[in-house]
């Protein structure tokens, strides 16, 4: 069953509604989310993050992703995956851990929902980079150009946003051959 289960993921820099409209979409689509571990986990840090941290997060939103599978209705939504271990470790560390780099290519997701930096900055306590926005974005153009993945910037705010995700899956659904929602 898992095998004909669509894996949407919705990835971006910090506080582009990467939440919100994964919630969305799985309401919308009657499905279950795969929340981003790495939010709960640094939640409980009362450190920096380390090197080790950076690949405990790899495993914990991979094993959340196995978790969640079976419960998916034909789509799988993905708040954000483990792409994002590689992009904070090449930022903060100069390098990625050599077991994501090794990953990245044996767990593709079917399609990708690159959120634009159209929303205004919310502060939180976990987000860091306000002033960088801008080249986040233009680090995940790379990385899913590097994965050959197939993606699509999603612009817009409050509903227009969501609407616009949902014109952008449901496209891709319509000519997707592995099922038909």
């Amino acid at each position: 069953m898992s095998n004909n289960i669509i894996k949407i993921a919705v990835v971006g820099p910090e506080s582009t509604g990467k939440s919100t409209i994964s919630a969305q979409l799985a309401n919308f689509y009657q499905t279950v989310w795969v929340p981003e571990y790495a939010r709960e986990y640094c939640s409980n840090l009362t450190e920096e993050c380390t090197w080790q941290d950076e690949i405990n997060m790899f495993h914990g939103q991979l094993k959340l992703e196995e978790e969640l599978l079976p419960s998916a209705n034909k789509l799988l939504i993905c708040d954000t995956t483990f792409i994002t271990v590689k992009i904070w470790s090449d930022y903060t560390f100069g390098t990625s851990p050599q077991e994501v780099l090794d990953e990245l290519p044996k767990h593709p997701y079917d399609f990708y929902l690159l959120m634009d930096i159209d929303l205004p900055w919310q502060e939180d306590p976990l987000r860091d980079f306000p002033h960088l926005r801008e080249h986040f974005l233009n680090v995940w153009h790379l990385e899913l150009q590097a994965l050959k993945a197939k993606y699509q910037l999603i612009s817009g705010s409050d509903n227009l946003r969501f609407e616009n995700a949902c014109e952008i899956i449901d496209r891709f659904l319509s000519i997707n051959t592995k099922t038909n929602i």
